[in-house]
């Protein structure tokens, strides 16, 4: 006796609708186990977990589950560019002009990153407003000839003393930062920001970073446990990191905000920078260390996510967009062979 009537016919037609039958079976299994069986996209790897957020893997789209915040725990904008907020926040500043400076210290052997570094954020550092480079150089030679820039755009050159070392301008830099905020431009541009020169923009950096304290999330610790963040644990040091204490590790590559605002947190560290080295005390860190313990203590009112600082290693978090890369740091996550290859 047949199963089910329609078996009741000529020997093909049964076949090829059980054929139907069990395709039918395999599918249904198939949408059950999507749905039910797994919570996200059938992946070998699991993205990081912004692509959730954004509702994307790696160009392929998912179900948007909210995982990564686009705001910070108290209240701030956690900037991620292509976004509808940095799109509304670019929306209300194409209304008004406003004046923003972008200085970096180019000294010592980070003299050669220098043009390559304007010539980027001619191309894309706040497309449309007015910008002035402070640069910062024991070489004012080698922006000759200079860099031909757009309309409401200017360069300024500043000479400084040779500083050797990454550890000697680590320690002076924030020091030379609140000089010549006092000296030279707190009263040229509304915002100021302070980029390590050795970086590339390669896409769009718009109106969006802009706010009172801007700060940038390190790429390689975006994600990572509250443990894993390598803040200054001697309690001799000024920066020193309490266990309790810290949402985020910030890098040093990228941070700014009004120009008062950065004026306090460059006179503030310089003040703890010269009193640890004193007292003979190295934070771990340099300086990295003393700005995380300034924004721990103010938090930033705008967090830019990695982003607009990036570079290829095997702990750097997965991005949409990469923004700003990190050259430098780049060529220290290359193997000796890919160092040789890019001369590094």
């Amino acid at each position: 006796m047949a199963l089910f009537p329609f078996c009741k016919t000529p020997t093909g037609r049964v076949r090829i609708t059980t054929i139907k039958l069990v395709l039918c079976c395999f599918l249904l299994c198939l949408i059950i186990y999507f749905f039910h069986g797994r919570k996200g996209a059938v992946s070998v790897k699991l993205p990081h977990p912004i692509f959730y957020a954004m509702g994307m893997d790696k160009g392929k789209i998912m179900a948007a589950v909210p995982q990564t915040p686009m705001e910070t725990p108290w209240g701030a904008p956690l900037v991620w560019g292509d976004s509808h907020s940095s799109a509304q926040r670019r929306a209300a500043f194409a209304q008004h002009k406003v004046h923003v400076g972008l200085l970096a210290l180019a000294v010592g052997t980070y003299g050669p990153f220098v043009r390559r570094f304007l010539s980027s954020a001619e191309t894309y550092f706040l497309p449309g407003q007015m910008v002035t480079y402070y640069i910062l150089t024991d070489s004012p030679h080698s922006l000759d000839p200079p860099i031909r820039l757009g309309p409401e755009r200017q360069l300024k050159v500043v000479p400084v003393t040779e500083l050797p070392g990454w550890d000697r301008l680590a320690h002076r830099r924030m020091a030379l930062l609140a000089e010549a905020i006092n000296d030279l431009f707190s009263s040229e541009v509304e915002y100021i920001f302070c980029a390590d020169v050795d970086q590339e923009f390669v896409a769009s950096v718009g109106e969006e970073i802009l706010g009172d304290l801007v700060a940038t999330l390190h790429p390689e610790l975006y994600g990572m446990p509250r443990s894993s963040f390598p803040y200054e644990a001697e309690e001799v040091s000024s920066a020193c990191v309490e266990e309790d204490e810290g949402d985020y590790y910030y890098t040093s590559e990228l941070y700014g905000g009004l120009v008062s605002e950065v004026n306090k947190l460059a006179r503030t560290c310089s003040l703890l920078i010269l009193q640890d080295h004193a007292n003979g005390v190295v934070a771990r860190g340099l300086e990295e260390s003393y700005l995380n313990r300034y924004l721990i203590d103010h938090r930033p009112t705008c967090v830019l996510s990695p982003e607009y600082n990036w570079w290829d290693s095997e702990l750097t978090a997965d991005v949409p967009v990469q923004r700003i890369v990190s050259l430098g740091r780049q060529c220290k996550a290359y193997d000796k062979k890919r160092r040789e290859e890019h001369k590094c």
